[in-house]
């Protein structure tokens, strides 16, 4: 700490002296910017030891290290495009300047340089710089001398600090922003309508999770922050919208292990007069559309190997079939709810003397089942007792029309053709309000109001952005792929004083 401490009050004094020189250590932005990438090309295209004479360019980023020897000095930078070497020679820019930009600059800093693109003897594509500026001056350094954090709680907590120590860290976030961008693209181009719905509640609905609370205190009533975004969006296609998606958070009072985080990014689509067919057909078409876009980010043959994974068409199992073929089980179906729970328990789950039967099916499902499902494969159609806002099966009693995609053991997908009888819902809200547990379906008596009105057959879907990232990417951790995930508090933020500053 002393050390830091150090380090930290001499790139103060270095700040001080380049202000007390003229200089600004924190100017107002950098026109006329060209990027590293394209320094880089434009460097990358001259026979060694040569320059662009004439081609006068200004970058910026920030300085890795810095390299003197004798009167020539290499600072390579890095944007957000890549990285690029500043090379500053003392003849070229003049010995008073040289000097005064290496007693000031340090590994850490933001700079802007001018200058015109070289590519040195050595072949390195380089701005042979005339002048350097601070933009803003780092008072704490990078870790362990730009080698990244290493302890992996220091890299989810500081993570701005990971992104520009470790170039893969920012590639992982690069490569899910240009996933979600072409997500957006392909449901926009087959005619669907991105909306956004309220966050804040009186009923948390449409998934069976714990919910956060909080208080409106202008309505002086509870609130609930959401664990789904379907009901909303069913709404709108009661009000006539054909296709509508949504992709934000949604949050479950929830554990935090390596595919759940209680809070998360959702995506739910529902299309007006389809079913669950016509919506696992659109998943296969997105998926290998994504798959393709990830690949950009990947060694080709990872890249290649997702993208053959993920081609179409996907493959199928029955849910029923599947659990009684790999547990041995027979009749699943006919069995009483305490039959249910006691398979459950021998299987391994914790399940309490009241747990509902659709609870302990998933459980079982989960247990001998999803781990066997590598390759992607949809599971089709679950039991009524899981599924309590999905149509009833058109030729399978005692199912609904629901499938899961499964990749690697994960569960990526949850689809439906969702029930729109008002009756019928409304029977299987205040079933699963009898059921004594904390993580049952509310019930939304506004939804099923809307329903009335009438509800076109439509087929829906949901997935998380997070683990579709994670599998595309081949991330082993949903923190992985999350920018700021969260993380307990450390003692120093633990003992700040409301309103003061954090402790020494």
């Amino acid at each position: 700490m002393a050390a830091g401490k150090e380090l930290s009050a001499r790139r103060r004094e270095k700040r001080d002296r380049w202000v007390a020189s003229g200089h600004e250590a924190y100017p107002i932005g950098f026109p006329g910017r060209s990027t590293t990438e394209q320094i880089r090309t434009l460097a990358g295209a001259l026979a060694p030891g040569t320059t662009a004479d004439g081609d006068t360019r200004r970058v910026a980023g920030r300085v890795q290290v810095v390299r003197e020897v004798g009167e020539n000095a290499f600072l390579p930078i890095r944007d957000g495009t890549g990285q690029v070497q500043l090379h500053l020679r003392a003849p070229h820019m003049g010995e008073a300047s040289f000097r005064e930009a290496l007693a000031v600059i340090d590994g850490g800093d933001i700079v802007g340089a001018e200058g015109v693109p070289e590519r040195t003897r050595r072949g390195e594509p380089s701005l042979l710089v005339s002048s350097v500026s601070i933009l803003a001056k780092a008072l704490l350094p990078p870790p362990e001398k730009w080698h990244g954090l290493k302890d992996p709680e220091a890299r989810l907590r500081q993570r701005y600090v990971d992104l520009f120590t470790s170039p893969e860290t920012y590639q992982t976030f690069l490569a899910r922003s240009v996933i979600v961008r072409e997500l957006r693209r392909y449901l926009d181009d087959r005619g669907f309508y991105e909306v956004e719905t309220p966050v804040l509640g009186r009923v948390a609905s449409g998934a069976a999770a714990r919910p956060f609370l909080t208080h409106y205190n202008y309505l002086d009533e509870d609130y609930k922050l959401r664990i789904s975004l379907e009901l909303p969006l069913k709404r709108l296609i009661v009000g006539g919208f054909d296709g509508v998606y949504e992709i934000g958070k949604v949050f479950r009072n929830e554990d935090l292990d390596s595919t759940h985080i209680p809070e998360f990014t959702e995506v739910e689509l529902y299309w007006a007069y389809a079913d669950y067919e016509d919506v696992a057909r659109l998943i296969e078409g997105l998926f290998h559309h994504l798959a393709g876009v990830a690949g950009r980010f990947l060694p080709e043959e990872t890249g290649r190997a997702i993208l053959t994974d993920l081609t179409p068409p996907f493959g199928r199992i029955d849910f029923i079939e599947a659990l009684e073929r790999e547990s041995g089980l027979t009749h699943v179906l006919d069995r009483t709810p305490d039959e249910l729970r006691a398979l459950a328990r021998e299987a391994g789950a914790r399940i309490g003397p009241e747990t509902p039967p659709g609870t302990c099916l998933d459980k079982l499902f989960a247990h001998f089942v999803e781990a066997k499902l590598d390759q992607p494969t949809f599971v089709l159609d679950h039991p009524v007792a899981t599924t309590p806002l999905a149509h009833r099966h058109r030729s399978k009693p005692g199912r609904v029309e629901r499938f899961e995609l499964y990749y690697h053991g994960t569960e990526l997908v949850n689809a439906y053709s969702e029930l729109n009888d008002p009756d019928d819902q409304e029977a299987r809200f205040r079933e699963q309000l009898r059921e004594p547990v904390e993580e049952a379906y509310a019930y939304d008596s506004d939804f099923v109001e809307a329903m009335r009105y009438g509800m076109p057959p439509t087929g829906g879907l949901g997935f998380g952005i997070d683990r579709l990232v994670m599998a595309l990417l081949g991330a082993a951790s949903i923190k992985d792929v999350v920018l700021f995930p969260p993380t307990r508090a450390r003692a120093a933020e633990n003992s700040r004083p409301p309103n003061g500053p954090a402790p020494e």
